[in-house]
């Protein structure tokens, strides 16, 4: 578990499992997600036993704020390890309960995430990819510290057409540039 202030990220467990289908299923929320991941709940719970297989390569997290004396669920984030050698994590399903937007907690959730990537489980490169169509999340990536690094055209097939794919990036050394500071 990974906290600073009034926000901590922790790892998803069984018990989270309806929190998270809310989330993801939501009809605000879900345009944007990439196909890739699990919206049922045998899919979760499948992604939940491979965490536990494989705390190293993947994870789903669960972002929470401290409201009221206590710590209410908020978000999810999860990551997949793409390669070993290279030590490369991708960035993945970072989600808001529409309860709690507006308060910048993907960007602080992101941050909490890159270091726990980084520092704690030895990652050296957080990538990420969004839709070409997702303005705020690309916006919610710059802000969180990711540099864009290209455009993959037509990528993703989307309903009756073909969507861009945008490529952000975040390497060990622009961390550690940050804790040295100026």
């Amino acid at each position: 578990m990974t906290g600073v202030g009034e926000i901590r990220l922790r790892r998803a467990t069984r018990d989270d499992v309806s929190f998270l289908l809310d989330v993801l299923t939501d009809e605000d929320v879900q345009p944007f997600l990439g196909r890739g991941g699990a919206f049922d709940e045998d899919g979760v719970l499948a992604e939940l036993d491979r965490q536990d297989e494989e705390p190293d390569a993947f994870g789903r997290f669960v972002i929470e704020v401290l409201e009221e004396g206590g710590w209410r669920a908020a978000g999810t984030l999860g990551f997949e390890r793409v390669n070993r050698r290279s030590r490369i994590a991708q960035l993945e399903r970072l989600a808001v309960h529409p309860a709690f937007r507006g308060r910048r907690l993907a960007d602080d959730a992101a941050r909490l995430f890159q270091r726990h990537l980084i520092f704690d489980l030895g990652f050296h490169r957080v990538q990420l990819e969004i839709y070409g169509f997702n303005e705020r999340a690309q916006r919610h990536a710059e802000r969180a510290g990711f540099v864009r690094e290209g455009v993959k055209r037509k990528a993703y097939r989307r309903g009756d057409g073909w969507v861009d794919g945008v490529v952000y990036g975040l390497v060990r050394e622009d961390l550690e540039g940050e804790l040295s500071g100026p």
